[in-house]
């Protein structure tokens, strides 16, 4: 049996939608009163965002991206028309140096939201993250039990050390970040849970410090198809400069000689919070209105125009309805019943910020969303084919009659005749290349033209 103790402070659990009576009594006139003036405030998205983990110094993007996955998009359920239920829920991955407060954020959100499960990825197998057949003590009979995806329903999924996940556990996750089911086909039971959940998972670097000549995928090591999943990614750098370390210093020290009083005048009530992004969930549920509608359209033809220049994809579908999914968050934030063009341009600021960070090319310092789907930046692409036509000419001119040829004698001509740096895996992509399209073939050693 699962169970969890709860708090008469934590937030109101929710089983769905329809439970609207039970909330309804949740929430007296006074407080909604409250909660709406304080939605009016002009400053309320600062306010929330500095209450959100106030131990943590700075990195105020990344506590706006998961205030805005907190509250969550507009749910939309499609499926009597045939078009199947979109997602609703913002999935975010942190990532970057180690001690730059990753997993105390992902505590935070734990405690504060209902229905949320902390877990480590060393600790979590396939069947911990799912769920997992086994026999009543009592009947004998066999039951299955659910994981903690779905015991996260209607709440977040906090991940920590996301990079250690072995892949048949982070394989289960592709589903759930995009359907939101999960499909179990165990011991004869067959069945497809809910798992309505928003992802929060924090990675380290596989070399323990960032590499900055590295893409995002390279220095993480996740497979590309579960990256562009992620609607934000954000990179959480130790920036090593004085005046940073001074003022970072100085904050931890004063958080040690604060007062209980000190602390209650600063940030905003835990109780308040709770309640605000309860009401919000709750009763809020904002619908695009046609100046935002035209603002998302422009602003993804924009993202595409840029990298059509240059050959380099900027823009998917994907980073469409991520956009929508933020403007939509934005609104029920400010208890707004329609998506107005304000909340467009902040998940535009958001997502190109987040963008900034984890899809730049670090060769030419250029967008590139290929990066992320795809693995490899165009620039890199582009690189490997030239190569690859220098290997064919090589063979052309050298292996005379179709004879082949030493494999490193190949690759160390290709180091002499090239002004540019060719490593090992250069040279391998770039025969993978000539293998695929059947011009040459690779045997013992030795490589040779078909």
């Amino acid at each position: 049996i699962h169970f969890r103790k709860t708090d008469t402070k934590r937030l109101r659990e929710r089983d769905d939608e329809e439970d609207e009576e039970g909330q309804k009594k949740t929430f007296t006139a006074e407080r909604v009163e409250q909660l709406k003036q304080l939605a009016r405030a002009p400053d309320i998205y600062e306010r929330l965002a500095r209450a959100l983990a106030p131990s943590i110094y700075e990195n105020d993007d990344i506590k706006k991206g998961i205030l805005l996955q907190l509250f969550g998009g507009t749910k939309k359920d499609f499926k009597n028309t045939g078009r199947g239920r979109f997602r609703a829920d913002v999935n975010i991955l942190l990532c970057g140096d180690p001690g730059t407060s990753k997993s105390q954020l992902l505590q935070y959100i734990h405690n504060l939201m209902p229905r949320s499960q902390y877990t480590s990825g060393k600790g979590s197998s396939a069947v911990g993250l799912t769920a997992y057949v086994t026999k009543d003590p009592e009947t004998r009979q066999l039951v299955l039990q659910t994981g903690a995806l779905v015991l996260s329903d209607n709440g977040i999924c906090c991940i920590d050390e996301f990079d250690k996940m072995n892949d048949s556990t982070r394989s289960v996750l592709h589903e759930v970040m995009e359907q939101q089911t999960l499909s179990i086909a165990k011991a004869g039971i067959i069945c497809s849970l809910n798992a309505r959940t928003s992802v929060l998972a924090a990675a380290n670097p596989r070399m323990s410090q960032w590499d900055e000549k590295l893409t995002v995928v390279e220095n993480i090591q996740l497979p590309h198809t579960l990256m562009s999943r992620f609607d934000l990614i954000f990179l959480m750098l130790d920036p090593q400069d004085e005046q940073f370390d001074r003022r970072l210093a100085t904050h931890l020290v004063s958080l040690y000689h604060q007062t209980q009083a000190d602390e209650e005048t600063q940030h905003m009530d835990m109780a308040t919070l709770r309640d605000f992004i309860a009401y919000s969930r709750t009763y809020i549920h904002p619908g695009l209105s046609e100046e935002a509608g035209q603002a998302l359209v422009q602003a993804y033809v924009d993202m595409r125009k840029i990298g059509s220049s240059r050959g380099a994809v900027t823009a998917y579908p994907r980073q469409l309805e991520s956009l929508i999914r933020l403007a939509e968050a934005h609104a029920k934030m400010r208890f707004s019943q329609f998506v107005e063009i304000v909340d467009v341009e902040e998940a535009k600021r958001l997502h190109r910020e987040a963008l900034k960070q984890a899809a730049t090319d670090p060769k030419t310092g250029i967008i590139d969303v290929g990066i992320l789907t795809t693995g490899v930046s165009s620039s890199e692409r582009q690189r490997r084919e030239n190569l690859a036509n220098e290997v064919r000419k090589v063979l052309q001119s050298r292996a005379k009659g179709g004879s082949s040829m030493k494999y490193s004698v190949v690759f160390d001509i290709m180091k002499e005749q090239s002004q540019a740096l060719i490593t090992q895996q250069m040279f391998e992509a770039a025969v993978k290349i000539l293998q695929d399209e059947d011009t040459c073939v690779v045997s013992a050693g030795n490589i040779r033209l078909t």
